[in-house]
């Protein structure tokens, strides 16, 4: 019997031919090496595809924004002749992927910066203690402030996310939990999917006319503003919601129905707060999602001079609504106007920012802990 050593051995040795030579053991194939671009050479290429392209954009005249279009061809194609002969063709298309998706990038940021810089160049000449704490009522001119829009817009808001935030939690909770696929679940999917391609003017139209059928006609409240943006809510918070829902794992579910507990104190007690910070993170981009609004507020809430803090009876005043109407239908001077019109959006701008961080604080609060 041989042994693991003699084994070993044998395995070892090395094939001899009938000559008696020695043939050396066979060796993996060495990938041909190829050389690399430095650093700085993606930026030399950069510079040189701007300066040529400019040269020539100036020699016809044109504008900026051909000069940028050109100058991104320009360099994506260098890049890739350039790193292909150097590096070899699959280092070559890397590059070529980097370079188109990161001008995609760039310019799906371009109108996003654009828009933020005009609108705080624009609305800084009134943002300032009198914006911040007078209406419009007797104002005639310069001077005033949005007080009463802003209230308008916060109530307004207030009272549509108290009635949607409910109604689409418990929603995807069926969804989810009770649903099973059934006739009725699957219709309430097909409604909310409806529901959530519908415009805002819809809406807005829809809350109308339902006041209008049990008031009479020519209602404007703020109540009925709130029904036109719970409308468009809805759906958002049902999708956030039952999202959120799925990604528990059932795990978690039967290990509580085997320690006998009911399934509704299940979802209440272990599946709800498994998934609270994406919950609250959805409800909080719904709400942002819904506070900028202006058609469906032009046509159920109307526009008003002074502070109105009663939703149930006479128009209020919006920041998009009051936003809309200081632009569209300015008085004299006109510059005092269009100054609160801009000052009102970069207000409304700043209250949507404070949402999108408050649900990146409440989604890492509330987020599962890893250790």
């Amino acid at each position: 019997m041989s042994t693991g050593t003699e084994r070993n051995r044998t395995d070892t040795e090395v094939p001899v031919t009938s000559t008696g030579l020695e043939t050396p053991a066979a060796t993996p194939t060495v990938l041909r090496r190829t050389g690399s671009l430095p650093n700085w050479a993606p930026w030399a290429v950069l510079v040189a595809s701007a300066v040529l392209m400019g040269g020539l954009v100036a020699l016809l005249g044109s504008g900026v924004g051909l000069w940028v279009v050109s100058t991104a061809v320009v360099y994506a194609v260098a890049t890739y002749v350039v790193s292909r002969v150097v590096e070899g063709g699959r280092r070559a298309t890397d590059r070529l992927v980097t370079v188109v998706v990161t001008t995609a990038f760039l310019l799906a940021m371009l109108p996003l910066v654009s828009v933020l810089y005009t609108v705080v160049s624009e609305g800084w000449a009134r943002f300032d203690a009198t914006f911040f704490t007078q209406s419009m009522r007797g104002i005639v001119g310069v001077g005033g402030g949005g007080l009463h829009a802003i209230q308008g817009t916060l109530i307004i808001t207030g009272l549509a996310a108290l009635m949607s935030i409910p109604i689409g939690i418990l929603t995807a909770i069926y969804l989810v939990e009770y649903g099973n696929n059934s006739r009725l679940a699957r219709a309430i999917t097909f409604f909310v999917d409806v529901m959530t391609g519908i415009p805002s003017i819809v809406a807005g139209l829809f809350a109308y006319a339902l006041f209008a059928l049990l008031l009479g006609p020519g209602v404007r409240f703020g109540f009925v503003g709130a029904v036109a943006l719970t409308v468009l809510m809805i759906p958002i918070v049902v999708r956030s919601t039952e999202e959120m829902l799925k990604i528990v794992p059932n795990e978690l579910r039967e290990a509580a129905f085997a320690l006998g507990v009911p399934k509704w104190r299940t979802i209440l007690k272990v599946v709800i707060p498994t998934t609270a910070g994406g919950i609250a993170t959805g409800i909080t981009l719904a709400v942002a999602r819904v506070i900028g609004e202006t058609a469906p507020l032009l046509v159920t809430v109307g526009a008003a001079l002074g502070i109105n803090l009663n939703p149930f009876s006479g128009p209020m005043a919006t920041l998009p609504v009051f936003s809309y109407y200081s632009y569209a239908v300015p008085g004299i001077p006109r510059e005092a106007f269009i100054d609160r019109a801009w000052t009102a959006a970069l207000v409304l701008m700043l209250i949507v920012m404070v949402l999108n961080i408050l649900a990146r604080v409440i989604s890492r609060i509330f987020a599962p802990k890893t250790r």
